[in-house]
């Protein structure tokens, strides 16, 4: 009985615990030794934390996900253990005010959090996973100094959180060890490993800056890293507080969940935004690298306390992002960025869908795009020398700690005798977007006034249009001549002829872009000029281009073809794959090659490349119905790929593809012959 009674005391202390744990204990530092395993998918590891106890207490945890104690340092009578998804650290009597420190050594085949490729390993911890790969703490208020090692095979490149002090040779690879001065939540810690080579640049404020790249992508370092120094510098001055960490990197890693992720220290971005100075132009990483910039001090300096704030973070950096593309790109296209996300808000917000920035489960336009608007707003309403100093203010106030939005309301209201509380009723509160508001402050841009006019004309027939759309589209603005130029779509070829060579001979690089993404018939007087769009700077105008000419002028595919030929695209390849398609099926084009273009077509949804490259891939095996044993294979593994868009595009190609009684049965006997969870879902679905 009297075990029963302590294991059920125990019980219930646990489950206090678990709720109210960052008033128990502080943990202050970590120091993790971590290998990973890229055959196993495992990571061996060690640990010594330090934590500070704020009440008595016989116990304290550390999140850890399905994760098995190997040894642990016996020191002041710890006991230490693992259960599904904690690591209790046991001991009778610790008093407030007592300080520990212990370690233990572990093993975990992490779920999630950690992705392992053939060439990379990176991880991912957004919100709270990185305890799957790493004892840690999955609340955001519980801010930590973390100073990881990291074993890695002799030929490949490592980045983690904070400084490189030493790189140790060993007998079967190396050890790299980084520092961290300061502390920073549980998800923000993150590490990779790859085949990386570095381009150095400092800041003017004397800060590293580290841009990786993989050695196949030496040339497209410039394009992709444009303006780098240009966006530090700018966020630094803006901000008026000097970055908080000792140093910056940027890493593209293959098959990444999101665009980008604000690690401390370490932004990992997907490697579908390295791109060439051609790529530049329609896909380039400006924005994600500005986003992902401020966060270093929105959201990894000072940190959201819970879901509602988390407007702090995303609002803030989406602000800011948009201040620093200003910079670079200027006035009109803050404003037309702004517009545009107005559009998209008030589009929502008309369909009873608007939500309020103070809503835990609003959607990421709501907590980024909105939040910036909020922010724009709030400059306008208190002035930018009140509204810049209430942002130092309360950044410096805050630093390492956890916020709330009332914080950050109490710092703007102490630099200004401006009344806020109709803002934070319009902009925080409401669950509708101040659309009117809004449309207020865009007038203040006379660009912005110039593009209303123009889109004003939608409604009114051609001919009473005509002159003011010439204007338009005369040493046109880049946004307002893409307006005209939709504005000829469904209008008489003969009437709109005329505009469609102002149009091109504009050599406005998205004008012409517009008229390729919008005229779907390519009249034979505009065909000429249609052609030239064949030698534009742009991947998107080349792709659609190449496809109309070769759709609509079957005489002269071959001459398309030879143009285009050798030319990859984007980073999924998104050129080379059209023409190897178009290539297939033009009779006569290369015959003695056709064999060599469908195998490197198929070999595209191969698990060895890129998500980007093999959903593409799969849409022309589709398209051309060349499914065969090694692509469906490859279809089945996509279908438990991490990212979970690629995996539900390609469920749902091939839950289409099974429909065909052609591939049924070859499908059918694909389970011995992919991974386990490939073979899994097959199994399930079969069934179905």
């Amino acid at each position: 009985m009297v075990k029963y009674f302590l294991a059920f005391s125990f019980f219930l202390f646990s489950i206090q615990l678990f709720a109210q744990q960052t008033d128990v204990v502080d943990f202050l530092t970590i120091k993790a030794s971590i290998t990973p395993n890229i055959k196993e998918k495992t990571v061996n590891g060690g640990l010594w934390v330090t934590f500070k106890i704020l009440k008595d207490a016989d116990s304290i945890y550390l999140d850890g996900k399905n994760m098995k104690i190997i040894q642990h340092h016996i020191n002041y009578d710890f006991y230490i253990t693992s259960t599904e998804d904690k690591i209790w650290f046991k001991r009778r009597g610790m008093k407030a005010g007592d300080i520990f420190s212990t370690q233990f050594m572990f093993e975990v085949a992490p779920k999630q959090t950690l992705y392992f490729y053939e060439d990379q390993i990176w991880t991912q911890g957004q919100g709270k996973y990185t305890s799957h790969w790493l004892p840690s703490i999955d609340d955001v208020n519980d801010k930590i100094e973390f100073d990881i090692s990291l074993f890695a095979p002799g030929n490949k490149t490592v980045i983690a959180n904070g400084k490189l002090t030493d790189i140790e040779n060993d007998s079967h690879g190396q050890i790299w060890r980084f520092d961290m001065k300061e502390p920073m939540s549980s998800y923000l810690v993150a590490f990779a490993i790859g085949d990386f080579r570095k381009k150095d640049l400092i800041s003017n404020s004397g800060i590293p800056i580290e841009l990786y790249y993989k050695p196949s992508d030496s040339l497209k370092v410039e394009p992709t890293y444009r303006y780098s120094k240009q966006i530090f510098d700018f966020l630094e001055t803006e901000i008026g507080v000097p970055y908080p960490w000792q140093n910056y990197k940027q890493v593209p890693v293959r098959d990444f969940l999101y665009a980008g992720m604000e690690n401390t220290t370490a932004t990992f971005f997907s490697e579908a935004f390295v791109v060439d100075s051609t790529g530049f132009n329609d896909r380039n990483y400006i924005n994600v690298n500005a986003h992902e910039l401020a966060h270093q001090w929105f959201g990894n300096l000072v940190t959201e306390k819970a879901g509602e704030d988390h407007w702090l973070q995303e609002g803030f950096a989406t602000y800011y992002a948009l201040l620093a593309e200003r910079d670079i790109f200027g006035e009109d296209y803050y404003y037309w960025q702004l517009y545009q996300t107005a559009e998209q808000l008030k589009a929502m917000s008309d369909e009873g869908k608007g939500e309020s920035l103070l809503n835990p489960k609003a959607s990421s336009l709501t907590f980024y795009q909105k939040g910036a608007w909020a922010l724009h707003i709030l400059k306008e309403l208190i002035g930018e020398d009140s509204f810049k100093l209430a942002v130092e203010n309360y950044l410096l106030k805050y630093q390492f700690y956890n916020v709330n939005t009332e914080d950050f309301l109490e710092e703007v209201r102490a630099v200004t005798y401006v009344e806020i509380t109709q803002w934070e009723e319009d902009w925080l509160y409401q669950s509708a977007f101040k659309a009117e508001q809004a449309y207020q402050s865009l007038l203040k841009s006379s660009f912005i006034n110039k593009y209303f006019e123009v889109s004003s004309l939608r409604a009114l027939p051609f001919s009473d249009k005509k002159l003011q759309l010439k204007t338009a589209l005369t040493f046109p603005n880049d946004f307002i001549g893409q307006e005209a130029v939709y504005q000829l779509v469904d209008e008489p070829i003969s009437e709109t002829l005329p505009l469609y060579k102002n149009a091109f001979e504009s050599n406005n690089l998205y004008v012409r872009q517009a008229v390729a993404l919008s005229l779907q018939t390519i009249p034979k007087e505009l065909q000429s000029e249609y052609e030239s769009l064949l030698n534009d700077d742009s991947y998107v105008t080349l792709e659609t281009a190449l496809y109309q000419l070769w759709m609509q002028f079957p005489e002269k595919r071959v001459e398309y073809l030879n143009k285009t030929k050798g030319v990859d695209g984007f980073q999924n390849k998104n050129i080379r794959q059209l023409w190897l398609t178009l290539s297939l099926i033009t009779e006569g084009y290369e015959n003695a090659e056709k064999e060599n273009y469908l195998k490197e077509l198929k070999n595209y949804t191969a698990t060895e490349y890129s998500f980007e490259i093999r959903e593409k891939a799969f849409e022309y095996i589709n398209e051309l119905q060349l499914w065969d044993i090694e692509t469906l294979k490859n279809l089945a593994e996509a279908t438990v790929h991490p990212t979970w868009r690629f995996a539900k595009t390609s469920k749902e190609l091939l839950n289409n593809v099974i429909q065909n009684k052609k591939y049924h049965e070859q499908i059918k006997i694909l389970g011995r012959q992919v991974s386990e969870k490939a073979a899994f879902y097959l199994n399930s679905i079969i069934k179905e």
